[in-house]
Order: C-alpha cells, then structure tokens, then sequence
C-alpha cells in the first residue's frame, strides 16, 4: 500500500493552500511540463460527453451526468493531491490514459448513487462494471511494457479501484439487495488507511500478491452479480454476504502480516 508522504520535501507544501491552488501548483511544478494536463482535461470533458450520452441510455435524472463528472474530477485531483510527483516521465503513458477511461466508467456507475432504479440502469451498471474490471490489469500491463511504472500509476489504479468497490457496495444497498452492512465491503480500505494514521506500522507498504488481486476482483463481480435484476434479493444477500467475508479474510492476513514485519 503506498502511503502518502508523496509532498514531503517540496518547496511549498500544497497542505498550506486551497485544495484547487495546491492541484495547480502540483501540477504546474512537479510534472514538469508533462501533459498531464492535456490528458486530465481531455478525461474530463470524455467524462462530460459520454454522461450526456448516458443519461438517456440509463433513463436518469437530469442530475446523473454531473453527480459524474464531479466524481470523476474529484478522483482526479485527489490522485493529483497525493501522488503528482511521483510521475517522473515525459509522457502520460498509454497505462494512464486506460486507467482513465477506467475513471471515467467508475464515475459513471457512481453518478447513478441516489437515482430511481430501473432495469435498464442497472443492467448498464452492470455492464459498465464489467467493462471497467476488464480493463483493470490492462494498464498495469502496459506500464511495465512500456518501461514507465510508478508511483502515479499505481494510486490511480488502486483509488479507482477502491473508489468503485465503494460505489457498487453502496448501490447494492440502496436498492436493497443487501443490508447496510454491504457498505462495510467499500468502507474497509478507507478505514485500513485511516488506521494507519493512528497505528504507522499499518502505514507500511504491503506486498502485491495473487490472493489480494484475486480478492479484489472478486470484490468487484460479486457486487455487480449481487445489483444485477435477474438476481433475487435472498440470492444477492448471500453473493454480498461472501464478497465481505472475503475481504474480511484477506484484510486479515493482511494485518497479521504487517503486525509481524512492522514497527509496533
């Protein structure tokens, strides 16, 4: 797990301004020139277009495609916030600009939170959900092809990872497929990481394993199985039920691991 020490050493810490001065000073002074601007402003306005679209194709409120685009530019500028130096290439990367259009998707599943259910939304959130799990490993692939691995890359992809997982858990919920308690399912990770705040030996880096990649997908499409229409409510309770004990059991492990290698 990257921690986010990322500012330590600047000039100017961005903490000391305004969220949207320190983005653009992070962006201005640490990219170098770099277009990530280009390819943010370019995910944005996608973002804008493909909700528009959208917003007829899932039959929702008017509201729907900018519940999106404010999520989309939140994912963005928080990545900024907390890893826009970490990016030390001359290029965005194919691998961003796919963990891009897997923001984009993510943020669209999330602007459907809080809008009447029909069957016709849900299957799109199904379907977006599946494709943007198709392409999660995609980009990881592509960074280490191309030679451009980093820090930047891989908080993207986790936050967009965590941030979907957090969006589902709370659909799942809301047209009650599941209890309450679902939500646990995309709170857990927020909550590992505040913890860390408080305990720093859980604030250390985690190895990458088959069993929390495995768990993470499953994650993911057991959500999406559990807000699918064809699935009955006892059945959905049951498939979301096993995707939180899952996650519990890994988030054990995960525990047990870092209490033995950690500082205490």
């Amino acid at each position: 797990m990257l921690r986010c020490e990322s500012l330590r050493g600047l000039a100017l810490s961005p903490r000391t301004l305004s969220p949207a001065a320190a983005c653009v000073d992070i962006l201005m002074r640490t990219t170098r020139g770099y277009n990530v601007a280009v390819a943010i402003g370019v995910g944005l306005l996608s973002g804008v277009g493909v909700g528009l679209v959208a917003l007829g194709v899932l039959e929702a409120q008017f509201g729907y495609p900018l519940r999106a685009l404010a999520v989309l530019a939140a994912l963005l500028a928080g990545v900024l916030w907390v890893s826009g130096d970490e990016h030390p290439y001359t290029e965005v990367g194919l691998a961003n600009y796919v963990t891009t259009i897997r923001a984009i998707l993510v943020a669209l599943v999330a602007g459907a939170v809080s809008s009447p259910a029909t069957t016709a939304m849900l299957w799109a959130l199904v379907g977006l959900t599946i494709v943007a799990s198709a392409l999660d490993g995609v980009d990881g692939w592509l960074a280490r092809r191309t030679g451009m691995t980093g820090g930047f890359g891989a908080r993207f992809d986790m936050e967009t990872d965590a941030l979907l997982i957090l969006v589902l858990s709370l659909l799942v919920w809301q047209h009650e497929k599941a209890g309450a308690w679902v939500v646990l399912c995309g709170l857990m990770r927020y909550g590992f990481v505040a913890m860390g705040w408080v305990l720093p030996w859980l604030a250390q880096p985690l190895r990458s394993t088959w069993r929390g990649k495995a768990v993470a997908v499953s994650q993911v499409l057991g959500l999406a199985a559990a807000l699918a229409p064809v699935v009955p409510v006892p059945l959905s309770t049951m498939v979301a039920a096993g995707a939180l004990m899952t996650l519990l059991w890994s988030f054990a492990i995960d525990v047990r691991w870092l209490s033995r290698t950690g500082t205490t």
